[in-house]
C-alpha cells in the first residue's frame, strides 16, 4: 500500500447559506500526492491523484480515526474554531451616535 495521509476536519459552513446545514459530522479528506496541472488545450485544472476526489464523511471524530486506523492510513485532526459573532440591534444602525452617518 502507498504512502497516504489525510486530514480528518469538521467542515465549515458556506457563505452561501444562513444556516449549519452539513456542518455536523466530520469529513476525511485524502492529502494531495501530486500537483495540478493546467490542460493547455481547454485550460482546465486536473491531477493525476483520484484520491483528492474522495470525501468520506463520518458522523463522529471517533468514527473517523477509527476508519484511518483500520485502514492504515496517517491523519491529522484540524479542529474547528468557534465563529466570532458581534450581536447587533436593527436599532443600532440608526443611532446618533454612529462613527459614520447611515444615508441611502
Amino acid at each position: 500500500m502507498e504512502n497516504m495521509s489525510a486530514r480528518i476536519f469538521k467542515p465549515a459552513k458556506t457563505a452561501m447559506q444562513s444556516g449549519k446545514a452539513k456542518t455536523d459530522g466530520w469529513v476525511l479528506e485524502f492529502e494531495a500526492q501530486s500537483a495540478r496541472q493546467v490542460e493547455p488545450l481547454m485550460g482546465y485544472t486536473s491531477s493525476s491523484d483520484t484520491k483528492s476526489q474522495i470525501k468520506l464523511q463520518f458522523k463522529t471524530l471517533e468514527d473517523a480515526k477509527a476508519y484511518a486506523e483500520k485502514n492504515g492510513i496517517a491523519y491529522s485532526v484540524q479542529k474547528p474554531q468557534k465563529a466570532k459573532r458581534r450581536v447587533m440591534s436593527y436599532a443600532e444602525n440608526f443611532s446618533t451616535d454612529r462613527s459614520l452617518p447611515w444615508t441611502h
